[in-house]
């Protein structure tokens, strides 16, 4: 597949909104480890490579363990997640899949349980700025580099 246009050249203004956003999610309260979770999870339900190539290496280096990021995509199966993180895995899948039922209430007093206001809205922005940069890297076919 061939890159269909880049984003950064095309238009440098609006690449520099979404790095903006980013930057935010970046400076938020949560623990950086949770931040790539999340990432990945939605990076997963999109399909989006170049996002789960990124976000596993970043992962790895803050130390996740390669037992947790080969049995995400199937975390309610395992005992590896804290109750605290597979509520905001929760949450990422509902606002992901948000046409397949919108975000549950129960999946959003879950994460209400583990977060405070600020955590849980610091969550939410987490899920939407990695499924905007999905949705841009998907349909402009960025690929990630071959190691």
């Amino acid at each position: 597949m061939e890159e269909r246009m880049n984003m950064v050249t095309a238009v440098p203004a609006g690449y520099a909104a979404m790095a903006e956003l980013e930057k935010y999610v970046k400076s938020t309260s949560l623990n950086p480890e949770l931040k790539e979770l999340i990432k990945i999870r939605a990076s997963q339900i999109n399909g989006c490579a170049f996002c789960l190539d990124m976000h596993t290496k970043a992962a790895r280096k803050l130390g996740e363990t390669e037992q947790r990021l080969y049995t995400l995509s199937a975390w309610r199966e395992t005992p590896f997640f804290t109750p605290e993180e597979r509520a905001a895995l929760a949450f990422t899948e509902a606002v992901t899949l948000v046409t397949e039922g919108h975000v549950p209430d129960d999946v959003y007093q879950q994460v209400c349980v583990y977060y405070d206001e600020v955590q849980t809205f610091e969550i939410l922005m987490s899920i939407v700025v990695i499924n905007a940069w999905n949705r841009l890297v998907i349909s402009t076919r960025r690929m990630p580099a071959a190691d």
